[in-house]
Parts: structure tokens; C-alpha cells; sequence
């Protein structure tokens, strides 16, 4: 393999591995199951006091407003909401677009990139793609697994520059229905999806190989 090239497909597994990343984000903010079926195992109704049906509208509420494109204004159906809780929610969705912008341009990039390499009949991207795809959630899922608590206030730490990310449950009664224990099931799905990208990409990689020696043989 040329040297320009390997460059090339270092480049593309780090676009497909940000692609991916995007997509398990954005999968996992939009997969409202994940809270429905949390809602009633970790009992948010008999902990926040609030009807299971009242904590489903305000919860997608939420989700629709993170999942805007646009720049909206967040309001929940039945709840108040502080000026600092306001501004928290509006940072949080800047990082979801963010990820919504990597999960899409991630993919266009990603499509190009796999169409120019099929032509060059290279292939070993979706390896690279596959060894950091799975390192990295293998990392953070042991991190999380052991740390949580730890690791849920460094990642507020590094990402916001404040402490609105700190309610008071008088004036934002929203964190009442988004324990802990709910985030941390989303990291899991995010490091599950990324994954699942990367066992996709190391299949992939195997059955195009195999089929590359085959042809060569005949």
C-alpha cells in the first residue's frame, strides 16, 4: 500500500469512527423506549411524586426540543424551569448538534470516502475504523462501569463552564425525573451503538479480504 494512501485510509477511519460516534449519540437521545422502560424499573413516578403519564409528556418535551434543528425555545407542558436550567438545557442541546452535524457530514464524508477506496480496491480503513471504534467505548464503558459517579461530574466539568448543571429540584423539578442511574444507561447504548458500528466495519473488512484472495487465486 502506498504511503499517500495509507494517509488516506487513517483520514477515513477517522471519519467513519466520528460517524459513528454521531450516530450512537444521536441514536440514543432519540431511543424514548430507553426512558420508558426506565421509568418503570427505576420507579421515577413513586421517587418525583409525578404521574407516569405527566413525566412522559415532559420528557418528550424535552427530547423534541434537543432533536430541533433549529434554535428553539425549551418549555415543559407541566413544569417550571429556572434561568439557570434554561441555560443548562441550551447548552446541552449546542452539544447535541453537534453531534447531529458530525453524525451526517461524518456519513456523507464517510460514503465518499468508501466509494474512492472500493475503486482503489483498499480496504484496511474499516479495520483501522474498527480497532478505535472498539477501543474507545471498551475504555469508557470500564470507566463508567466503576467510576460513574466520577465520571459523570468530570464529563459536566470539562463540557460546561458553570454549575447550572447543579438543579435545585424546587426550582427545576425535571432532574427529579432524570436520575442517574438513566444517564448511565445511555452511555451504555452510545458505547453499545459505536460497537456495533465497529464489529459492522471489521465484518465488513474480513469479507471483502476474503473475497480479494479469492480473486486473486482465480
Amino acid at each position: 500500500m502506498k504511503k499517500g494512501l495509507w494517509w488516506a485510509q487513517a483520514g477515513l477511519a477517522l471519519v467513519l469512527t466520528i460517524a459513528i460516534i454521531g450516530i450512537s449519540v444521536v441514536g440514543t437521545l432519540a431511543f424514548r423506549p430507553l426512558y420508558y422502560h426506565d421509568m418503570k424499573t427505576l420507579e421515577i413516578s413513586a421517587y418525583s411524586g409525578y404521574p407516569e403519564a405527566e413525566i412522559r409528556e415532559n420528557y418528550d418535551a424535552l427530547i423534541d426540543y434537543n432533536m430541533e434543528w433549529k434554535d428553539g425555545e425549551l418549555s415543559f407542558p407541566t413544569l417550571p424551569m429556572s434561568e439557570s436550567g434554561r441555560i443548562h438545557f441550551e447548552e446541552v442541546k449546542e452539544i447535541f448538534d453537534i453531534f447531529k452535524y458530525l453524525a451526517v457530514f461524518g456519513s456523507v464524508l464517510g460514503v465518499a470516502g468508501i466509494v474512492f477506496m472500493a475503486k482503489k480496491k483498499e480496504y484496511r480503513y474499516l479495520k483501522m475504523t474498527a480497532i478505535v471504534s472498539c477501543g474507545l467505548p471498551v475504555v469508557l464503558g470500564i470507566l463508567v462501569a466503576l467510576f460513574w459517579d466520577k465520571v459523570f461530574v468530570i464529563f459536566h466539568e470539562l463540557f460546561f463552564n458553570n454549575d447550572y448543571w447543579i438543579f435545585d429540584y424546587r426550582t427545576d423539578p425535571i432532574i427529579l425525573l432524570l436520575p442517574d442511574e438513566f444517564f448511565m444507561h445511555c452511555a451504555f447504548l452510545i458505547f453499545g451503538g459505536v460497537l456495533i458500528g465497529a464489529v459492522i466495519c471489521l465484518v465488513s473488512y474480513m469479507v471483502l479480504k476474503k473475497r480479494d484472495i479469492k480473486r486473486k487465486r482465480a
